[in-house]
């Protein structure tokens, strides 16, 4: 007696619609909130960059560079993400050799300075930051330590190992100086030893750590007197209100002008006007908080929120530890850079220059955000792999 037909295709093994395949679990709902992010980013770049009108000519030239390193992100992110993540680990080790080499060029004569900081290579025509990328070969560096030989344990003799890792690219950064950077990789390096197991008392000491060595730097002369001023201009606002605070003030009184509903798209005073300075980089949540108001500076937010949940979920998701901590390292990223940047607009935390994800001006940035998610989409996609 012959079996049904269905049994005989049961029994050959699985079908090819039943195989998982990386390109059907693909999140569209994070790829959606990054396009959106962008989007909205472009058109504030825009509004912040195109002059007052009248008689003077619109520049477009800033817009037309947004636009092209949004599409060049989405490009990025989607070549990360066809790379199963397990890959990455085993480049850890040429990856980071890699970004040492650009990090020590960059403070050579090679280097280019900008706005006090010798950070970035000149290009034809573009600039390019190496300390932005190194973000990314740090997340995936530490993820690939960590899960190395766990048979002890997330150990204090293991700890010191990776925060002496973490040390050779963060002090190369402090050459520079770029301290914003350097926080970016200690918040990015905490949320990866304490998701990996650290003790409590390790924990604390690495804190206490962290928050001497940040006492040192700012009373060392790694850091120039302007950056010591803005830094530390946010404890008393009112006492500099021409200089190191002008920023900050300047950036209230355009977020207070926005109100609810904002004073309309091209039509903010402060913005138009070029009253904050790097508006279209560091304070470009000024531009959406006059513009847009509360309604568009909530969007904003509700979209790097949606982002931030996806690259929570995608980590809780993950088949592995190398995985989850690789999302972990992400979304420390990105929560850090939100917080600060948002809050230093709003005075309660200090001005360090660090990009509002996937909307600030940069090219370096958005591409290294956008290798990012690359990341976790790669690890969402491979969940059942």
């Amino acid at each position: 007696m012959t079996a049904p037909a269905s049994l005989a295709r049961r029994s050959l093994g699985p079908t090819r619609s039943t195989v998982p395949t990386p390109a059907r679990h693909v999140d569209w709902i994070l790829v959606a909130a990054v396009v959106a992010l962008s989007l909205v980013g472009v058109l504030m770049v825009f509004s912040a960059t195109k002059g007052p009108g009248g008689e003077t000519p619109t520049t477009t030239f800033f817009l037309q560079r947004q636009l092209m390193f949004a599409v060049l992100g989405w490009g990025v992110m989607a070549a990360v993400a066809c790379v199963d993540y397990r890959h990455y680990r085993d480049w850890a080790i040429p990856m980071a050799i890699g970004a040492l080499t650009l990090l020590v060029l960059v403070i050579s004569p090679l280097g280019s300075e900008s706005n006090g900081a010798q950070a970035w290579f000149e290009l034809a025509g573009f600039q390019l930051q190496p300390s932005e990328f190194a973000k990314i070969v740090f997340i995936l560096g530490m993820a690939a330590f960590l899960t190395y030989d766990r048979a002890g344990g997330l150990d204090g003799r293991r700890l010191l190992i990776a925060f002496g890792i973490a040390a050779v690219p963060m002090g190369l950064i402090m050459l520079q100086p770029d301290l914003g950077t350097v926080l970016v990789f200690v918040f990015a390096a905490l949320g990866m030893i304490t998701v990996a197991g650290v003790r409590p008392r390790h924990l604390a000491m690495v804190a206490l750590v962290a928050i001497v060595g940040t006492v040192l730097i700012l009373n060392s002369p790694i850091l120039k007197a302007y950056q010591v001023d803005r830094l530390t201009s946010f404890v008393s606002p009112d006492s500099d209100t021409q200089g190191a605070a002008y920023n900050t003030k300047q950036a209230q009184v355009a977020i207070a002008n926005g109100g609810f509903t904002g004073e309309g798209l091209f039509e903010g005073e402060q913005t138009q006007l070029n009253y904050v300075p790097e508006q279209h980089t560091d304070f470009i949540f000024t531009v959406v908080g006059e513009e847009l108001g509360f309604a568009g500076g909530a969007l904003v937010l509700g979209l790097l929120g949606v982002i931030v949940w996806r690259i929570w979920r995608t980590a809780q998701l993950s088949r592995d530890e190398y995985g989850m901590l690789v999302c972990v390292g992400v979304l420390s990223m990105v929560v850090f850079q939100v917080f600060e940047n948002v809050g230093m607009t709003m005075g309660i935390m200090p001005v360090t220059g660090i990009p509002l994800p996937f909307v600030s001006y940069g090219g370096s940035a958005i591409l290294t955000q956008s290798a990012a998610l690359g990341l976790v989409l790669s690890v969402h996609m491979r969940r059942f792999v």
